[in-house]
């Protein structure tokens, strides 16, 4: 049964990432209840739910949106870097990854 626990809160975490709507802005995305907000590269297909890191994460053209995780933002960046190609900038509560971490996180 303790096996089945963890699916069951990343189905719930997908249930939850597929109702939000989008803020491109992250003091929008700070208003709306979203930790994290992430740039990317390249705009995915369409508009999906990727679970990367232990995180359900929303992405819509550029732009990806997440509800805090428990692990590190370098980790998180780098699962969904692995998901959906290069990151060009990853912000945490507000705070930006440095140049140096942000290299990290696409190398």
């Amino acid at each position: 049964m303790t096996s089945f626990l963890p699916r069951f809160a990343t189905l719930g975490a997908i249930a939850a990432a597929a109702s939000l709507s989008f803020a491109p802005a992250s003091a929008d995305a700070r208003a709306n209840g979203f930790y994290y907000t992430v740039e990317l590269a390249q705009p995915v297909a369409e508009k999906t739910v990727t679970v990367a890191g232990g995180v359900a994460w929303a992405c819509k053209g550029t732009t990806c949106v997440a509800r805090k995780g428990s692990s590190r933002p370098l980790r998180l960046c780098r699962q969904l870097q692995r998901e959906h190609g290069e990151i060009v900038a990853f912000t945490a509560d507000e705070k930006t990854l440095d140049a140096d971490k942000l290299a990290q996180c696409n190398g």
